[in-house]
C-alpha cells in the first residue's frame, strides 16, 4: 500500500495506541524473564498534564520501551495521588459554588462529595497520558487513598508508633492560615519580596525617658513579645540587668533577657521575642521560662490575646499596628527591605510558625540507612551531583510533622478518652480495650480528626502498589520489587524520594529502585518556570494536536539533559515534527522505486556494508548513552544516525539512476536497515515507526508488532570502511563547494585529481563518482597548473578547470587556512604538553589530540607546498 504523500499524526496516534491496548503489549505478569519495572510518580488526583509531566513521563516512556524490546518483562505502574490540600481545597471550593459549607454537612458527607468528584475529574491526567504514548500497564493503575493503600498507611503508622518513631508534640509547625493546616518544612517555599523594615522604640520601665529600639518585619507580633534579649557582652545594654521594658501600645511589662545567641551586629543588637510566633524566639522562650501568647487565630486574624484589633486580618493589622507606633512616638524609622519570605506550596499563603500539637515521624533513625544506600552506590543518583545534596539535607534532617488538619485522606488511628488519654490503633474496639487493660477512662472515646500528610502514603508508593504491605510474600512484590527506575524532579528528592528509600529499607529491607533520573525544569525562553500564572506554559495537548505525539516528544528531549533545566521553545516541536515528516518521506523515497532481479552495483554493496556499519557503531554508542541515563543525547545520537546517515548519504548513495530500477539485493538489504532505525527510533517516536514497520514488510499480526521486535545488537562495526566512506562523503561534499563557488552544474561531469594516493577501496571511490559526477579520479604527481586543489583530510585532491581560475584569490584563501591550522595546533600541543591534563586524560581522549596533531601538522605541509605552487 502507498503512504500518503504527508504523515498525519491524528490518523495514526489513536489507531496505534488502541492496537497495542487490545492486543496487551503493555500488560505484564510475572514470569521467568527478567523483570523491568518502573512506577509512576503519581500525579495529583486535580492535575492536568502540564509541561513538567510530559517530560518526565516521555522519559519513563522511552526507558520502558526500549527494556521491552530487549525481551524484558516491562511493567510500568500508573497511579494518581489524593493530593490533601489541593483536593481538600478543590471540594470545599465546588461546594461553597453551591452555598454548602464544609463544616455544616460534616466529615462522612464532606467525603462522599470528595470522591464523587474524583471519580468524575480524578483521572483525566492518566487519559491525557495516553494521547503522550506513554505505555503504562492500566490494568495496574492505584490510587493513593484506595482501600488497600490506605490500609498500608495505617498499618505503617501503627508500626512506627509502637517503635516509638511516631509521636505526639506540640511543636512550632508551618501553619498554613488559608488551609488551616500544618504543613512539612520541604512544603515551604521560600520567596525573595519586597518588604518593610520597621524600628520600634519600647520605654524602659521606672525609666527617664529612656528607650530600646528593636526592628521587626513584623510589627503585628509585637502584641505577643514577652522579652527583649540582648548579648551579655554586649556594653551598650550592660545597664538592663535586671531591668524591665514596657510592650509599645498596650503597655505589658517585660523582662529583658541576656543570650549568647544574640548577634551583637546584627541591627540594633536588641531582639523582639516573640515565643508563639517564631521558632528561635521559641526555644529562647523556653530556656529562660517566658509566657507564651499566641496572638493570632488560625485563619491569620488576630486573637483576643492580642488585645488591639481583634478579629483583622494579620496584614491589615501590619499597617493598622504600624500607623498607631507613628502617632504614639514609637516608629523610629522604616526601611525598605528585600527578605525571604516563607509559604506554601499549595495555597501560596505566607506561612505563620505556629505552636501546635501534631503527630511526627522522629526521622534520624529512619534516614542513616537511607543515606548509607546513596553514598555506597545501591542507589544511583543521575546526574551525580545531587548526591551531595542529598548528603546535605539527609545529615540534617528534622522529624518530619505528619498531621494535616483537613479531611480528605487517610484519618489518624489515633483515639482518645475523656481524660486526653491516647490509644494508636485500628479501630474504637481496639482502643475500648487497651484503655480497659492500661485503667483508663473509657468515657468520651474519640478519634484523632487529623489526617496523615499526602507524602505519608507516597512514601510507600513502590511497595503499596505490589500489595506488599497488605502481603509482603505475593508473587508481585517478590517479582517486581525492588523497581529498577525512578524518573522524577529534583525538587522532591528528599519529599519522596529520600522517604521512599528509607521505607524500603524499613519494611523490605532493600532500596526500592537503583537509579534515580532526576529532571530539570520545564522553563520558557525567558529562563522563567513555566506556570499558568504566568501564562508561558502551552497545552500539552494542543502541541501535540499541532506536532504530533512523536514531534513533541522528541522536542522535549532535544535539550533536556539530566538535571539541567530545559529551555522550552516551541519550535522544538516543530523540529520534531519536522523529522517526523524526513523519515516519513525517506519510506516513501524507497517505496516508489521499482524493484528488477538485477546485479548489485559496487558502489551500492559498499553503501550497504558502511551502513550496516553504521548502525552497529551507532547501536553501541546509543545503549552507552542510555545506560549512563544521557537520554537527551541517545536521542540526539539515533537522530544523526537516522537524518545523516540514512537519509542525507544511504539513499542518495544507492539511489538508481531517474526511471530505473534499483537491483533487489540493495533493496532488501534497505528495508532491514529501515527496520532498525524503526527500531532505535521506536522509543522516542513510537507512534511513526509502529506506522512505517507495519509498511517496510508483511506482517504477521500482533507477534510481529514493532512494539516487541528485538532490539537491534550493538558492535564496533567496520571503522576501515567506515573512515574510507567518510572520506569519501568528505570529498564529495568538497567537489560540491567547488561547484557551488564556481557556479557550474551537477550535471557537468568533473575530471578530479588526487595527489599521491587516495585512502578509499574502489567501490567506495565509485560512491564519489556517482555522488559528486566524477568524470575520471587520476592519480597525479602534481596538480595541473592552475586546477583548483583543497584537502579532505591529509591528500589532496585538485579539479581541472583548464587554467580558469584566479590564482591569486587561491592563494589568500590556502594562506588563510594555513593561519587557522597553525593556531589549532598550538593549542592543541598545549594540551598535549600540560602534564596534568596528560596524566589525567582517559588513554582515548589523549589518542584524539594526537591524532589531532598529526592530522593539523600534515595539513600544513600540503598547504605550505600548495602556497609554494601557486607563488610560481
Amino acid at each position: 500500500m502507498e503512504l500518503p504523500k504527508r504523515y498525519d499524526p491524528q490518523q495514526t496516534e489513536g489507531k496505534w495506541y488502541q492496537y497495542w491496548l487490545d492486543n496487551g503489549y503493555f500488560r505484564s505478569v510475572p514470569d521467568d524473564r527478567e523483570p523491568y519495572t518502573v512506577v509512576i510518580p503519581p500525579p495529583n488526583v486535580t492535575g492536568v498534564l502540564h509541561m513538567g509531566h510530559m517530560l518526565n513521563n516521555t522519559l519513563q516512556d522511552v526507558l520502558v520501551r526500549r527494556a521491552r524490546m530487549q525481551g524484558k518483562n516491562a511493567c510500568w505502574v500508573p497511579g494518581t495521588d489524593h493530593a490533601s490540600i489541593a483536593t481538600e481545597a478543590k471540594v470545599v471550593r465546588l461546594l461553597q459554588e453551591q452555598g454548602i459549607k464544609k463544616g455544616a454537612i460534616g466529615r462522612e458527607k464532606f467525603l462522599e462529595h470528595a470522591f464523587a468528584w474524583k471519580e468524575k475529574y480524578g483521572g483525566v491526567i492518566l487519559e491525557q497520558l495516553k494521547k503522550l504514548g506513554a505505555s503504562c500497564d492500566w490494568d495496574r493503575t492505584r490510587f493513593t487513598m484506595e482501600p488497600a493503600l490506605s490500609e498500608a498507611v495505617i498499618d505503617v503508622f501503627i508500626d512506627l508508633h509502637e517503635k516509638g518513631l511516631v509521636y505526639r508534640g506540640l511543636r512550632m509547625v508551618n501553619w498554613d492560615p488559608v488551609a488551616l493546616t500544618a504543613v512539612s518544612d520541604e512544603e515551604v517555599i521560600h520567596k525573595e519580596v519586597n518588604s518593610k523594615l520597621y524600628h520600634v522604640r519600647y520605654a524602659i520601665e521606672g525609666g527617664n525617658d529612656e528607650w530600646v529600639t528593636i526592628a521587626t518585619t513584623r510589627p503585628e507580633t509585637i502584641l505577643g513579645d514577652t522579652a527583649v534579649a540582648v548579648h551579655p557582652e554586649d556594653e551598650r545594654y550592660a545597664h538592663l540587668q535586671g531591668r524591665r521594658l514596657l510592650v509599645p501600645l498596650i503597655g505589658r511589662s517585660i523582662p529583658v533577657i541576656f543570650d549568647t545567641y544574640v548577634e551583637r551586629e546584627f541591627g540594633t543588637g536588641a531582639l523582639k521575642v516573640t515565643p508563639a510566633h517564631d521558632v528561635n524566639d521559641h526555644e529562647l522562650g523556653k530556656k529562660h521560662g517566658l509566657d507564651t501568647i499566641d496572638i493570632l487565630e488560625p485563619n491569620g486574624t488576630l486573637s483576643a490575646a492580642a488585645q488591639l484589633y481583634v478579629g483583622e486580618d494579620r496584614f491589615v493589622a501590619r499597617k493598622k499596628i504600624a500607623k498607631e507606633l507613628e502617632a504614639k512616638g514609637h516608629l523610629v524609622k522604616v526601611e525598605d527591605i528585600v527578605n525571604k519570605v516563607g509559604t506554601s506550596e499549595r495555597t501560596d499563603a505566607v506561612i505563620e510558625p505556629r505552636l501546635s500539637l501534631q503527630w511526627f515521624v522522629k526521622m534520624g533513625e529512619l534516614a542513616k540507612p537511607a543515606l548509607d544506600a546513596v553514598v555506597d552506590g545501591r542507589v544511583k543518583l543521575h546526574p551525580q551531583k545531587f548526591t551531595n545534596t542529598y548528603r546535605h539535607w539527609m545529615e540534617n534532617v528534622r522529624d518530619w510533622c505528619i498531621s494535616r488538619q483537613l479531611w480528605w485522606g487517610q484519618r489518624i488511628p489515633a483515639w482518645y478518652n475523656a481524660d486526653g488519654d491516647v490509644a494508636v490503633c485500628r479501630t474504637e474496639a481496639e482502643a475500648l480495650a487497651q484503655f480497659q487493660a492500661a485503667g483508663r477512662s473509657t468515657a468520651d472515646i474519640r478519634q484523632d480528626e487529623d489526617v496523615v500528610d499526602t507524602w505519608f502514603s507516597s512514601w510507600l508508593w513502590p511497595i503499596s502498589v505490589f500489595d506488599g504491605f497488605k502481603d509482603p510474600d505475593n508473587a508481585d512484590i517478590k517479582y517486581y520489587y525492588p523497581t529498577n527506575d525512578l524518573v522524577t524532579a529534583p525538587e522532591i528528592l528528599f519529599f519522596w524520594v529520600a522517604r521512599m528509600i528509607m521505607a524500603g529499607l524499613e519494611y523490605r529491607q532493600e532500596v526500592p529502585f537503583t537509579n534515580v533520573y532526576l529532571t530539570g525544569i520545564v522553563r520558557d525562553k525567558l529562563g522563567r518556570k513555566m506556570s499558568k500564572s504566568l501564562g508561558n506554559s502551552p497545552d500539552p495537548l494542543d502541541l501535540i494536536a499541532n506536532y504530533g505525539a512523536d514531534g513533541v516528544r522528541v522536542g522535549m528531549l532535544f535539550s533536556s539533559p539530566a538535571g539541567n533545566d530545559l529551555p522550552f521553545d516551541e519550535s522544538l516541536c516543530e523540529q520534531g515534527r519536522n523529522f517526523s515528516n524526513k523519515v516519513w518521506n525517506a519510506f516513501r523515497l524507497l517505496q516508489g522505486w521499482a524493484v528488477a532481479d538485477a546485479p548489485q552495483p559496487d558502489s551500492s554493496a559498499a553503501a550497504c556494508a558502511w551502513m550496516r556499519s553504521r548502525i552497529a557503531r551507532a547501536t553501541a554508542e546509543i545503549d552507552g548513552l542510555y545506560a549512563q541515563f544521557r537520554i537527551s543525547e541517545a536521542l540526539m545520537a539515533t537522530y544523526k544516525l537516522t537524518w545523516d546517515d540514512l537519509c542525507s548519504w544511504y539513499l542518495e548513495a544507492i539511489k538508481p539512476p531517474f526511471g530505473e530500477p534499483i537491483d533487489r539485493a540493495t533493496y532488501e538489504a534497505t528495508i532491514a536497515v529501515f527496520e532498525d532505525v524503526m527500531k532505535l527510533l521506536h522509543p522516542f517516536m513510537p507512534f511513526l515507526t509502529e506506522e512505517l514497520w507495519s509498511h517496510l514488510r508483511a506482517r504477521k499480526g500482533p507477534a510481529e508488532a514493532l512494539i516487541i521486535a528485538p532490539w537491534p545488537q550493538g558492535a564496533a562495526g567496520d571503522a576501515v570502511l567506515e573512515a574510507e566512506v567518510q572520506h569519501a562523503f568528505d570529498l564529495v561534499t568538497a567537489v560540491r563547494n567547488v561547484r557551488n563557488t564556481r557556479g557550474l552544474s551537477p550535471k557537468e561531469g568533473l575530471a578530479l585529481q588526487v595527489t599521491g594516493a587516495h585512502p578509499m577501496r574502489p567501490a567506495v571511490a565509485q560512491l564519489v563518482h556517482k555522488l559528486a559526477n566524477i568524470t575520471t579520479l587520476s592519480d597525479v604527481a602534481k596538480a595541473s597548473d592552475g586546477a583548483i586543489t583543497f584537502l579532505v583530510g591529509v591528500t589532496e585532491y585538485a579539479v581541472d578547470l583548464g587554467g580558469d581560475i584566479d590564482t591569486e584569490a587561491e592563494r589568500r584563501k590556502a594562506e588563510e587556512e594555513l593561519t587557522y591550522l597553525r593556531g589549532f595546533l598550538t593549542s592543541v600541543e598545549k594540551k598535549l604538553g600540560n602534564e596534568r591534563f596528560v596524566s589525567g586524560a582517559p588513554p582515548q581522549v589523549l589518542e584524539n589530540e594526537r591524532r589531532k596533531k598529526a592530522d593539523a601538522e600534515a595539513k600544513i605541509k600540503a598547504l605550505e607546498e600548495r602556497i609554494s605552487q601557486l607563488a610560481h
